[in-house]
């Protein structure tokens, strides 16, 4: 361990321990909106849904994206901000749907140019963002504040988790209320036991990694996406992130002895087939590190009892955060302050 800093001195590990109370007044705070934007996805006329963001916040839109494919039977189609910014592209096909803005600043000057084009274009625009005074919120009908109050650590985290429990809320009212609400509500209980179990076993194994694997599937694909990010971001190490259907078309032709996995399993029917998958790995003599049960000798990270498939991704990576912070510091780095990112990103 880095002497010269223990990991609860970092803006990355006190912001990230936040996530569970300020979920839980998020939830609150925006019931009546989550309810709005229900009636608004639920209409017969919204047949598709489109989502447009960059970095962390576009994992958590293929968070959303998967909620509304998989439990509302709505296409999601993820926009390219370059098509708004760059290439001007009318988008005349996005007229009478939902265009959500998924964005912490709300100040990229992309994805205010999408805002503009799909306004343009007659989409009814929805901003998801953490700054209220953001200028993307003057472009949106409908603002979805994710209510995470200031973020100073340049790696996102609770801002992070706060987009996946807006996405969830929604999802929740769209279903109708009464199947989802209890999950929903025990989430920010469920957030604050996640930040409390250790996944300090994976320090050692990925402390010397130089390049790894992070896997999930459906629900926690998004999970896996942010993870690999975070591991780029703060620890240095290059991560790539695939589905577990996906690793085995090419990817894991690399995997060899002591090659580094992370897994995150998808509580629901997408876990079928990832079982075979990691005894492959482990006859590779690969070190495979999992959220939960994943057996055949690997390394086992603590999760929360009693998890939902819908729930399950978010208490994951809030447990992920607290390792990767770990881990910089392990290899003497500093979360907070990566070489040559800021806060705020600004693409074009």
């Amino acid at each position: 361990m880095n002497a010269a800093r223990h990991p609860t001195s970092t803006l990355m590990f006190s912001e990230a321990s936040e996530a569970g109370q300020i979920v839980a007044k998020q939830l609150s705070d925006n019931a009546v909106l989550a309810k709005e934007l229900a009636k608004l996805i639920l209409r017969p006329a919204t047949h598709t849904i489109f989502t447009c963001a960059r970095g962390s916040s576009d994992h958590a839109a293929a968070y959303g994206k998967f909620l509304f494919e998989a439990h509302l039977r709505k296409t999601v189609s993820s926009h390219p901000p370059s098509m708004g910014s760059v290439y001007r592209v009318p988008m005349e096909h996005m007229a009478g749907q939902p265009f959500i803005v998924v964005s912490q600043s709300g100040k990229s000057p992309d994805l205010l140019a999408s805002a503009e084009v799909a306004r343009e274009a007659g989409a009814i625009v929805i901003a998801m963002v953490n700054d209220e005074s953001a200028p993307l919120v003057p472009l949106a009908d409908i603002v979805i504040p994710l209510r995470a109050g200031p973020e100073r650590s340049v790696a996102a985290t609770k801002s992070f988790i706060a987009t996946l429990s807006a996405f969830a809320q929604i999802i929740s009212e769209c279903a109708g209320g009464q199947a989802l609400d209890p999950v929903i509500a025990a989430l920010p209980d469920q957030l604050c036991q996640a930040w409390a179990v250790s996944w300090d076993e994976a320090l050692a194994p990925f402390s010397q990694a130089r390049s790894l694997f992070v896997l999930g599937r459906g629900p926690s694909f998004g999970i896996a996406l942010e993870a690999a990010l975070k591991f780029k971001e703060t620890c240095g190490i290059h991560a790539e992130a695939f589905s577990t259907a996906e690793v085995a078309h090419g990817p894991m032709a690399v995997i060899d002895r002591n090659f580094p996995i992370l897994v995150f399993p998808p509580l629901d029917e997408a876990r079928a087939g990832m079982d075979a998958l990691l005894r492959l790995f482990l006859e590779k003599e690969a070190i495979v590190a999992g959220a939960g049960p994943v057996g055949h000798g690997a390394i086992e990270l603590p999760v929360v009892a009693g998890l939902h498939p819908v729930t399950a991704p978010i208490t994951m990576i809030q447990s992920y955060y607290r390792l990767a912070n770990a881990l910089a510091i392990e290899r003497g780095l500093d979360p907070d302050r990566p070489p040559l990112l800021r806060k705020v990103t600004e693409t074009i």
